[in-house]
């Protein structure tokens, strides 16, 4: 049965092989080396930090912009937010103490959403609710940490989706109090002053970013972390990046 939250997230589990792998290896991972930089979410955020040999070019990016400050990637790809909240419970975050935590979900649900006809205001909040449930799962799992929450990333391959992302990214920056919990806005980074989506920012299917979309991600992150992590260091220990168990090794 899944467990629902007071804010109105469920759990939900992913049962198909390769994603309960995919979280074995991550609980592993998540008591390998040392973390001080957590990312969390969906495809979206795994593609960055992951050892596949397809997405190396994002991890050379990653690594060019995070070195040094232990960062983590714990993204797995097609979760929803009720995904991520299962693995959190299930101890990817236990006992890892980092001091920063980077969130970006929803994207998922909302494609499900729309598939299942949903209403918009339907499913608007039902990626409210899961946002709100991850921050506070993240909070009781790691008081101490600093939770930057960053918005939907846009997405062109159905136009239906844009007005529904701009409405949710408004509600979730509610979501942060400017300090324990910071808003990244990086939708806005990614279109220009007249609203089009910048060149390069997302791939061929629409959805998931392109390099240049990273790199402004990490140039909306860099300012932050330096204020709460310190300049990177020369040496970086945190653990190796995951790959996905499906491809072999």
């Amino acid at each position: 049965m899944p467990a629902a939250y007071a804010d109105g997230g469920i759990a939900v589990a992913r049962t198909d092989a390769n994603s309960l792998a995919a979280h074995a290896q991550l609980l592993q991972k998540a008591h390998s080396g040392h973390i001080d930089l957590y990312f969390l979410g969906d495809s979206i955020t795994r593609r960055w930090g992951t050892a596949d040999p397809q997405y190396h070019e994002f991890y050379e990016n990653w690594l060019h912009n995070f070195q040094g400050w232990n960062a983590a990637d714990f993204g797995w790809g097609g979760d929803t937010t009720g995904n991520i909240l299962w693995r959190l419970e299930q101890g990817e975050l236990d006992g890892v103490h980092p001091r920063v935590i980077v969130l970006l979900a929803g994207t998922n649900d909302l494609g499900a959403a729309f598939s299942r006809h949903e209403p918009a205001r339907a499913a608007e909040d039902e990626v409210v609710a899961g946002v709100r449930a991850l921050l506070s799962s993240c909070r009781s799992r790691a008081p101490r940490a600093t939770l930057i929450l960053v918005s939907i990333t846009p997405r062109i391959d159905d136009p239906a989706f844009s007005p529904e992302i701009r409405a949710i990214n408004r509600r979730i920056a509610h979501l942060a109090d400017g300090r324990r919990i910071r808003y990244l806005d990086i939708a806005t980074r990614m279109r220009d002053e007249r609203g089009a989506l910048r060149p390069g920012i997302v791939g061929a299917d629409g959805l998931h970013l392109a390099v240049g979309g990273y790199q402004v991600w990490a140039d909306a992150l860099t300012p932050l972390l330096r204020s709460l992590l310190g300049p990177r260091a020369a040496t970086d220990e945190a653990p190796p990046p995951s790959r996905d168990p499906g491809l072999g090794h």
